[in-house]
């Protein structure tokens, strides 16, 4: 036998288009379940830590974009491993220095299991801070869309805006979002799988792309 101890790897393999890892924790709008948001869609994103510099830069641009989320139906949820009074305290300091209210919850991970539930951990970090993780989950708490980006660099919010256009947009009509796609811009029908669907293709048409406006 050895006295080594195995490396743990805290990152569990979560994949597209499966159920979301339920959970239920503290928030600063109370004690919150995946099922709290259960009809809507929902962006569960981690966060490094409380009052650090790229995490107050995002939660700020994510507030000044919180009524478009709401208008597609959409609930933000941050998360971090900081505990409730440090969410609190935090947004309290946002506000007085920035005029900006966060009307998101943000969720209480101080035992982890949320993040590494859903893989949050970097194992190759020195320390057990969350990536900057974004998790896309349907009405019905299936993952349509993950986003993972390093400690040290900030979030796209416009990215994030067409990420969930572009899923919701797609999931309604059974189109497919090309690249840089944007609301109002003609979207792709899916590639045939038979022969007889590549002949019924219109003959000014590419059998493997053909766009379709909205």
């Amino acid at each position: 036998m050895t006295d080594e101890q195995p490396t743990l790897d805290r990152r569990r393999n979560v994949r597209l288009n499966e159920p979301a890892p339920d959970f239920v924790a503290r928030s600063t709008q109370g004690v919150l379940s995946l099922a709290s948001f259960r009809g809507r869609w929902i962006i569960l994103f981690s966060h490094p830590g409380d009052f650090t510099p790229v995490c107050t830069s995002e939660f700020i641009a994510l507030e000044g974009a919180a009524e478009e989320f709401r208008e597609l139906n959409c609930a933000l949820v941050g998360l971090s491993a900081d505990s409730l009074y440090t969410h609190l305290a935090w947004i309290a300091d946002i506000e007085r220095n920035f005029g900006i209210a966060i009307s998101f919850p943000i969720l209480e991970d101080i035992s982890l299991h949320i993040a590494e539930d859903y893989g949050m951990i970097d194992t190759a970090a020195t320390n057990l801070a969350a990536l900057r993780s974004m998790f896309f989950i349907d009405p019905a708490g299936i993952i349509r869309a993950i986003i993972h980006y390093p400690a040290n660099i900030g979030r796209s919010t416009d990215e994030v805006i067409r990420v969930l256009t572009a899923l919701q947009a797609s999931e309604k009509a059974n189109l497919l979002a090309p690249v840089d796609w944007r609301e109002g811009k003609p979207m792709l029908r899916p590639a045939p799988t038979t022969a007889q669907e590549v002949a019924e293709r219109a003959t000014d048409e590419l059998w493997y792309y053909s766009e379709v406006a909205r």
